[in-house]
This record gives C-alpha cells, structure tokens and sequence, in this order.
C-alpha cells in the first residue's frame, strides 16, 4: 500500500547521512533473506520511493556496497547504520523504516523470503508472507 505525505525526512544515528523524500513511500516490507538479516541483526523492515523523490541533505559518511550482482546497500560509514538498498538497473531505492523521522503514518504490507528467515523467531501476524520475492 502506498502511504502518500508532502515530506519525509531521515538519516542515520549519527546524522551524517540525512535525506529528504518528496511523495508517496510504499508501504513497509519485512525481508527475512539472509543478506538483510546481516546487514541488519535481524529482519529488514523497508520501505521504497522513486529515485527522483530523494534528495540527501548530508551525505559524506554514505557508502555503498556490493552486495551482491543485482544490488547494492548504501549504509554509514562512521556510525554504521543501515539505510538504503537499490537494485542495479531499477529507478527506486528501498528506504529502511527505521531511519524515517516519526511520524511516519507507515504500516508493514507484508513479509518476503520467508523460507530464509531464521530459526530463532515466528512469524505470527496475519499479513501476507512470500516464499521468495
């Protein structure tokens, strides 16, 4: 479900990473893959805008990973907070929920790649959950 807000804003812990989003966010996606369980501690709770809507206000501590062939996860490189994932070719980046400045007016939409989620949690909400993507 797409949430529409004039603005969004956010960063990292340390703020050396902040950023503006102008339009409507997709609603929340919980990723249980194992590459956003280790970048995160756990599940990726994201959610994403159009390339064009975000604007980085502060960005010097902003790196960006390779993490695999089709993606890459931007994080900070002082205080090593998780925030952005983009696939390579695509006009979106994916915008992890937690660094979005409240209120948010989010809700989560649905869980993905349930079969590679961790052993050591259920997932017991009625939202809809996809084996892969």
């Amino acid at each position: 479900m797409v949430k529409t807000k004039a603005i969004y804003t956010g960063g990292c812990l340390c703020e050396g990473v902040r950023y503006r989003i102008r339009g409507a966010l997709r609603g929340v996606i919980a990723c249980h893959c194992s590459q956003c369980r280790r970048t995160s501690g756990h599940y990726a709770a994201m959610t994403s805008a159009p390339s064009a809507d975000i604007e980085l206000t502060a960005s010097h501590s902003l790196r960006w990973y390779k993490s695999s062939d089709t993606a890459e996860r931007g994080f900070c490189s002082v205080c090593g907070s998780n925030l952005f994932w983009r696939q390579v070719g695509r006009d979106a980046i994916s915008i992890t929920a937690g660094t979005l400045d409240a209120p948010t007016q989010l809700a989560m939409d649905e869980h993905i790649f349930v079969a590679d989620k961790a052993d050591y949690y259920t997932i017991s909400d009625a939202l809809p959950k996809k084996q892969q993507w």
